[in-house]
Formats: C-alpha cells, sequence, structure tokens
C-alpha cells in the first residue's frame, strides 16, 4: 500500500487542513459568490471544494478502526451535527430558519460511522451487510443529509477496500465521476500519501470550526445585503 511507501508524507492533521481548507473554499462560493455574476469563479471554488468529502470519508474510516472508543467518537459526531445544523441553514438559505430538505455532513458522518459500527456486529455475515448499508442510504436519502446516500457509499468504499488501492481509487473515482463531482477524485492523491499517523492532537478545533465558520459566513452575507 502506498501509506506504507517511503513516498507517503501527509498526517492526518495535515490531511484535516487540506480537507477543511477545500470545504471552507466550497462554503464560501456556495453562500457568498453567484454563479451567475461570476460562473468561472464559482465553478473552480465548487470544483476546488469536492475533494473535502473523500478525505473526511478516509479520516472516518481511519478514526472507526484505530480510535479507543468508538461511541465517544460517534457521540460527538452526531451532537457537533446537532449544534452545527442551525449555523448550515443560516449561512446556504435564503433566510433564517431552519430547514429540514438538506441536513450538514456530520449527519453523513455520524450515520456512516454508526454503519460501520453495525457492520463490525455482524463482520461474518456479508447479507446482513448489504442490509444494514441499504437501510443507511435510505435513511440518508430521506433525511437529505449531505451527499445522501452517495456519502454512505463512499465511506464503505474507503472501509471495504481500505487494503486495495487499485480497487478503492477506481471506486471512489468512478463514485465521483458519477455523482457529477469529478475534482472529488483528487482527494486520492491525499488520501494515497497518508503516512498513517495522527500529527499535533487538536481534533476539537476542527469540530468547532464547522460550526463556526458557517456563522461567520451567514454574518458576511448579511452584511452584504445591506
Amino acid at each position: 500500500m502506498l501509506q506504507n511507501s517511503r513516498y507517503a508524507f501527509i498526517n492526518g492533521f495535515t490531511l484535516k487542513l487540506i480537507a477543511f481548507l477545500s470545504m471552507t473554499c466550497d462554503h464560501i462560493a456556495a453562500a457568498l459568490i453567484s454563479s451567475k455574476e461570476y460562473p468561472e469563479l464559482y465553478k473552480l471554488m465548487r470544483g476546488f471544494g469536492r475533494i473535502a468529502f473523500p478525505i473526511f470519508c478516509f479520516l472516518l474510516v481511519e478514526g472507526f478502526l484505530h480510535t479507543k472508543n468508538v461511541k465517544r467518537y460517534l457521540i460527538r459526531l452526531f451532537i457537533f451535527a446537532l449544534i452545527s445544523e442551525i449555523p448550515f441553514d443560516l449561512a446556504f438559505k435564503s433566510s433564517p430558519g431552519i430547514y429540514f430538505d438538506h441536513q450538514n455532513v456530520f449527519f453523513t458522518l455520524s450515520l456512516g460511522l454508526l454503519t460501520l459500527c453495525c457492520i463490525k456486529q455482524y463482520y461474518d455475515n456479508p447479507y446482513r451487510h448489504v442490509i444494514i448499508i441499504t437501510i443507511s442510504c435510505l435513511i440518508a436519502y430521506f433525511l437529505r443529509t449531505d451527499y445522501m446516500f452517495y456519502g454512505i457509499m463512499q465511506i464503505c468504499i474507503f472501509y471495504y477496500l481500505r487494503e486495495s488501492l487499485l480497487f478503492k481509487s477506481f471506486s471512489v473515482g468512478f463514485l465521483n465521476v458519477y455523482m457529477d463531482q469529478p475534482a472529488g477524485a483528487a482527494a486520492l492523491v491525499f488520501t494515497g500519501l497518508y503516512n498513517g499517523k495522527r500529527g499535533p492532537g487538536i481534533k476539537y478545533i476542527f469540530y468547532v470550526y464547522y460550526p463556526l465558520h458557517l456563522l461567520v459566513l451567514y454574518f458576511i452575507k448579511c452584511s452584504s445585503l445591506l
């Protein structure tokens, strides 16, 4: 695996920085830039933003495999999903309020992690795996979580094909192209250079950053409308 080669030099902290930079760029475009007035800039920023989610999926699987307390990890994700929902709606909707037509990415990651936990309980029963993944995809679809069932599928790809760089790369690349966001496949360059090390242990900064930057975007959007 490339992660074990001498070319792997990116730790988990750096991967998170890349993902959050990509995500922030995407959110700035979605919240503040008009696709009609600045179509090229909008496309460029949204395209770069597609790199973030596959990295989040990869890191989720790594966290699931190596964390000492998966239950605490799941609770933390769900709590920040709840905390982030109002800032998420404020940043991306035209008027203040609570909306249920699109939920933030922490809900997708929470559901994805819960899916992996259930799969692990029935590690020797592939038929139950299919049932669990199908149910999770349906929940993601009906709850309208970010990336919906595609998000759950991508997490499962990173989990099941984690030992095969070739099949993982092909599957993730194909899925992102099918989702009409081919730039997402570029995330494989960064995950392929992962060296298996965590880096600086300041994970809560990343959790807090998500709802905080959404609030900042909301206030910037409000000030630009005055």
